[in-house]
C-alpha cells in the first residue's frame, strides 16, 4: 500500500509494477495489470484502506473483521494471563489461512493486553501501514540484519506480549490428504528460554480454498521459487466474508519447564499441544 499527500493508503498494482519494473513496465499490457488487480481484489483492499485506513493497530483489525463480517469465537480465554499479572507470553498459533488468522489474533490477543503486543512477521507485510506498529519484521528470504535481531530482542526483553507463527509460511495440503503447517521454526523456544517468557499454546480453525492448495502443490511440482499462491491471499481473504471462526488458547507452558538444550523436541511437543486443541 502506498500512502498518498492527503493521508489516504491506496493500492494501485499498475503503479507497484511501473516502480519495481520501470524500463520494461510499458510492455506489460493493461489486460494483464488489470487481471492482476482483480486477482489481488484490489477494489475491495483500498475500500477497505478508505474505511479503516486512518486507524491503527488493534483497531484496524477490528475494522477488517467488521468490513468481512466475520465473528471470532474465543475458547479458552480464561487461560489468558491477565495484564495486571506482569506475565511476559509468546503466544503461537498454526498459521492455517494467511492473513484473517493473523487479523484475528491481533483483535482479539491484542485488545487483552491493551494494544501492547508484537507480531513476527514477514518482513513484505510492513507495507501494511496501519499494522506498521505491531508488525516485527523478520526477512524470510534472505539473511537477517543485525538492526533488525537487535529490535526482535529488545521486544523479548520488553513488557510487551509476543506473537508468532512458527511456521512462518500459511499451511499446505499434505501428501496425506490433511491441511497442516510446514515446519515450525525453533527461534520463539530460544527466545522464550532466554528472555523468560511463558509460552500460551493457541490453535486457529479454518483454512483456504482448493484452489489455493491445488496451486501451491502445482508450483512445488514445478520447481518455481517464487510463492505464486501469495497472490490469491487476498482473495482466500475476501471469501471469508459473513463466517464464524474459533480461536482457541490454551494453557501456558511455564519457561522454567521449557528445555531450549533440545530446541527440535520442544517444538515438536508445543506444535502438538497446539493441534491438540483443534482436535478436542
Amino acid at each position: 500500500m502506498a500512502e498518498k499527500s492527503n493521508g489516504e493508503i491506496r493500492l494501485d498494482v499498475g503503479e507497484v509494477l511501473r516502480k519495481k519494473m520501470p524500463r520494461h513496465y510499458k510492455y506489460v499490457p493493461r489486460f494483464v495489470v488489470n487481471a492482476l488487480a482483480r486477482l489481488i481484489c484490489q477494489d475491495e483492499l483500498n475500500e477497505i484502506a478508505r474505511l479503516h485506513g486512518a486507524k491503527r493497530g488493534v483497531e484496524f483489525a477490528d475494522g477488517v473483521l467488521d468490513y468481512l463480517g466475520v465473528k471470532v469465537r474465543v475458547e479458552g480465554a480464561e487461560n489468558l494471563p491477565e495484564p495486571e499479572a506482569a506475565r511476559r507470553c509468546v503466544f503461537v498459533c498454526n498459521h492455517p489461512m494467511g492473513g484473517l488468522d493473523g487479523i484475528a489474533i491481533i483483535s482479539h490477543i491484542g485488545r487483552h493486553y491493551g494494544g501492547k503486543i508484537r507480531f513476527l512477521v514477514n518482513d513484505l507485510l510492513m507495507a501494511v501501514t496501519p499494522l506498521a506498529g505491531v508488525f516485527l519484521p523478520i526477512n524470510k528470504f534472505g539473511r537477517q540484519s543485525r538492526s533488525a535481531a537487535q529490535s526482535i530482542d529488545e521486544a523479548y526483553r520488553s513488557e510487551v506480549q509476543m506473537l508468532t507463527f512458527p511456521a512462518g509460511l500459511c499451511s499446505r495440503l499434505m501428501d496425506n490428504g490433511k491441511i497442516t503447517d510446514l515446519a515450525w521454526q525453533k527461534s520463539f523456544v530460544v527466545k522464550a528460554s532466554e528472555y523468560g517468557r511463558d509460552v500460551v499454546p493457541m490453535c486457529f480453525d479454518g483454512e483456504n480454498s482448493r484452489l489455493f492448495y491445488r496451486v501451491a502443490r502445482w508450483r512445488k511440482r514445478m520447481n518455481i521459487g517464487f510463492n505464486i499462491e501469495m497472490l490469491l491471499l487476498p482473495r482466500e481473504m475476501m471469501k471469508c466474508r459473513g463466517k464464524e471462526f474459533v480461536l482457541r488458547i490454551g494453557a501456558p507452558i511455564a519457561y522454567s519447564e521449557i528445555n531450549a538444550s533440545e530446541p527440535a523436541a520442544e517444538v515438536e511437543r508445543i506444535r502438538r499441544k497446539c493441534y491438540g486443541l483443534r482436535d478436542k
